[in-house]
């Protein structure tokens, strides 16, 4: 299953990169994290595996994320031409995951991101979420895209979220 959504934030493209590159910040505007921590290397470079727990009503997922790719390294002073990529997959029970994301400056106050992802599912009873539910990762993709265009642009914190 394959989907790509995008999202323009009101912000400086280096801003945006930096608040999301920021581990501090994730518990901020990722839903649903109950635990992400280095497992090997550096939070944010390439290589670093990780440990990621997330929450979804009663269901709790458990898996490794390892980035894939992040150009440029230094989030500091990024040419207005370049695109900035981040990417990672993410390995869990009966799931494989890869987000590419990419962060294109469309002026000097806009930041344009688009997400582009990709499941595959090897359990019988993920394949049957995947047939069933396809929408719902699309629709999970948006909302995190949409908490952390809040939290981003005017700080709003998902923990304080009523509902």
């Amino acid at each position: 299953m394959k989907y790509t959504v995008t999202m323009e934030i009101a912000l400086p493209r280096e801003r945006v990169v930096q608040l999301l590159a920021d581990p501090e910040h994730m518990p901020k505007w990722l839903r649903g994290l109950v635990l992400h921590e280095p497992v090997s290397g550096v939070h944010g470079q390439v290589g670093t595996r990780s440990r990621v727990v997330m929450q979804t009503g009663q269901q709790e997922f458990e898996g490794t994320e390892t980035i894939t790719r992040r150009e440029p390294v230094d989030l500091h002073g990024i040419a207005s031409e370049v695109v900035v990529h981040y990417e990672r997959e993410i390995v869990g029970k009966g799931m494989w995951s890869a987000a590419r994301e990419r962060f294109t400056e469309t002026g000097p106050e806009t930041t344009l991101w688009v997400s582009e992802n990709e499941y595959r599912f090897s359990g019988l009873l993920m394949r049957l979420v995947g047939l069933l539910m396809p929408g719902a990762f699309r629709k999970q993709s948006l909302q995190h895209m949409q908490d952390f265009k809040a939290f981003a642009e005017h700080g709003t914190d998902v923990r304080e979220a009523k509902g």
